[in-house]
């Protein structure tokens, strides 16, 4: 899988652990012409603990998400885990899970991603470290369809997927370090509709433009060079048939530009707004939420590091 190394080793080991803690990050996609395939991950955490006690299923959430999230066996950590569990044929006879969310779910900052990738890597460290990392992306990607959040949730750092001949190819790069501004309008739109917006066809030259830019966008990134990253993260495909969907998303764009941003892009299929500049973060997100407000949104807003590490396990 390219530039990324197992993290895990798939030896078994006797005693398997009564308790893991795994944090995850946040992950932008797409990053305008990489639809589908591009992904980074962000320095904005979900936690998830499991511990096995043997007297049924318990869950408890913290944070964002927790006067909805079920807390039953519909629970999409819960369902991960039990997906390793029977991948693996461990008897996981009592669980209890506590989330601790940061992520603002229905975001574009993949929440669900770090759900699935949080309830997997929990439950392969439980049974003892059955799977590997690229076992674990097999799982996470059948659950959550959506590799370009799932691969940098759990590798960090910028990465590339493609899917040839049924099989997932990952390319992973360390990211230097860089600041990324995020506004989240109180907006919901739900993936699904952000899809459904898009068309079955394009035409050659709007496929030809995002070939061109992702070519760019990729060594821009890795450099940095914030002076390329405007031009490379333009992007045909999905921007311009989805912004019209998110009042003031246009606007947004274009404050954040005039404020200071190097490159604007959605996060994912939005709502979120990902800024790219090497300074004056406060002042490109209060002008854009300044659009948002001017047409009815209230937003919420963070600048956050790009995280390199991926997932991280604790043992307690």
């Amino acid at each position: 899988m390219g530039e990324a190394r197992a993290r895990y080793t798939s030896q078994r080991i006797e005693n398997p652990l009564q308790v893991a803690v795994i944090t995850v990050p946040a992950t932008t996609a797409n990053l305008g012409p990489g639809f589908d395939c591009l992904g980074l991950a962000l320095g904005l955490h979900n936690r998830v603990r499991m511990a096995l006690d043997g007297s049924g299923l318990a869950v408890e959430i913290y944070g964002e998400g927790s006067d909805v999230l079920p807390r039953d066996g519909s629970n999409l950590v819960v369902q991960a885990a039990q997906a390793v569990f029977e991948r693996v044929g461990f008897a996981a006879e009592g669980l209890v899970v506590q989330q601790e969310n940061l992520i603002p779910i229905g975001s574009g900052l993949g929440s669900s991603a770090a759900a699935v990738m949080g309830g997997i890597a929990a439950a392969n460290a439980l049974a003892g470290f059955p799977l590997t990392d690229e076992e674990m992306l097999e799982l996470a990607v059948a659950k959550e369809n959506h590799p370009d959040n799932v691969t940098p949730a759990l590798f960090g750092g910028l990465t590339v997927t493609n899917s040839v001949d049924g099989k997932l190819l990952v390319e992973h790069m360390l990211m230097p370090p860089m600041s990324v501004a995020i506004i989240l309008p109180e907006f919901d739109l739900p993936t699904a509709a952000a899809r459904a917006a898009l068309p079955l066809n394009i035409p050659m030259a709007d496929a030809v433009f995002n070939i061109g830019r992702m070519g760019m966008l990729i060594p821009a990134l890795l450099k940095p060079d914030f002076d390329k990253l405007g031009f490379a993260m333009q992007d045909r495909l999905h921007q311009s048939y989805r912004l019209p969907l998110i009042p003031g998303m246009a606007a947004a764009f274009e404050a954040a530009r005039a404020a200071g941003a190097k490159a604007v892009t959605l996060s994912g299929a939005g709502p979120s707004l990902a800024a790219f500049a090497t300074e004056g973060h406060d002042a490109i997100i209060e002008a854009a939420q300044a659009a948002f407000a001017a047409n009815g949104l209230e937003s919420r807003a963070w600048t956050l590091p790009v995280d390199n590490s991926g997932i991280q396990i604790a043992i307690n």
